[in-house]
């Protein structure tokens, strides 16, 4: 059996071992490969294996061997999943691998912008500290998370951990989601409408998967119904939210910051208005990257594989 890993690096950039995959055949994993390579390197594979790595129906058309696609993450919109099914070709996913770090990431951003702590350290170190008449300073303000709401738009396994960080905290918990349903053992919590949720929420945490429903959900209007003084939480997909509605929005104090690990084309361009917005903190889409939870995500999908490999394949979200 010919497997072919088509993006790698990402996911293992040199710490892990792709060792377990080779059980099951002949492993070519590159780092990287263009939507030009593409075809030329998973010529002849049985197994294809993406991250970023588009597979579209001409792709998936193009390639009589292939009999399995693995994808390693948990979204699977860069695969064509309807030509995949018309073929029998089995796509994989590696469902909540990273859902403690992806939590953990909202959180960050949430104690960064209550804390400022990052800000604090520079002050200290350009002197000010040193230089004060006052043994405590503030170079901005400091907000206890206690009291305060959370609002979760998409309701899955990463909103849910957030929302027991929150709990834990003192925070209240409010969320929409598509089905709405169960949480009835949620001490305080509240399904509530969109309208309600950005209405009530000091912060708003996308969770939400992109689909057709989703793609530019938080947009002008979105915004505008949020308080002045609420902060934006993106770690779901880039295009749920429209980045020029974002930056104006910031820029204009309609919200008071934004934070984002994810953004619509990635890497981003140059002229993306939200590199210049105000208020706005960035990670370059490392939410799942932590160690612990890209273990997790080989070995899930190396399961996977072993899954197909027996007749019997796992997470599949086409057939």
């Amino acid at each position: 059996m010919k497997i072919v890993i088509l993006d790698g690096f990402a996911a293992n950039p040199g710490d892990l071992s792709w060792k377990g995959f080779s059980r099951f055949g002949e492993v070519t994993c590159y780092p990287r490969t263009s939507q030009q390579d593409l075809l030329d390197r998973a010529a002849g594979a049985d197994v294809l294996f993406t991250n970023k790595t588009v597979l579209n129906r001409q792709a998936i058309q193009s390639l009589p061997q292939l009999k399995m696609i693995g994808v390693l993450a948990t979204g699977y919109n860069i695969v064509d999943i309807e030509a995949a099914r018309e073929r029998g070709i089995p796509v994989c996913n590696v469902p909540a691998y990273s859902t403690d770090s992806v939590a953990q990431l909202i959180f960050a951003f949430l104690l960064q912008h209550a804390n400022h702590v990052y800000e604090h350290t520079r002050s200290v170190q350009k002197g000010d500290w040193a230089s004060s008449l006052d043994f405590s300073y503030m170079v901005a303000p400091q907000t206890e998370l206690a009291g305060k709401t959370i609002g979760f738009v998409g309701f899955g396994h990463v909103a849910q951990k957030t929302a027991d960080i929150a709990a834990a905290f003192g925070m209240r918990v409010i969320a929409n989601s598509r089905t709405m349903k169960g949480q009835e053992d949620r001490e305080g919590f509240q399904w509530v409408g969109l309208d309600e949720l950005c209405a009530e929420s000091d912060y708003i945490s996308i969770n939400c998967p992109l689909t057709s429903q989703t793609e530019g959900l938080v947009n002008r209007d979105f915004l505008l119904k949020m308080k002045p003084s609420a902060m934006l939480i993106n770690t779901s997909r880039g295009p749920v939210v429209v980045e020029q509605d974002l930056a104006d929005a910031l820029n204009h104090g309609v919200i008071a910051a934004a934070a984002v690990d994810v953004l619509s084309a990635e890497p981003p361009q140059a002229d993306n208005p939200l590199l210049s917005a105000r208020n706005i903190y960035f990670t370059p889409h490392i939410g799942w990257a932590t160690k612990e939870a890209r273990v997790r995500l080989l070995q899930i999908a190396e399961e996977n594989l072993e899954a197909f490999v027996n007749g019997c394949p796992q997470n599949v979200v086409n057939l």
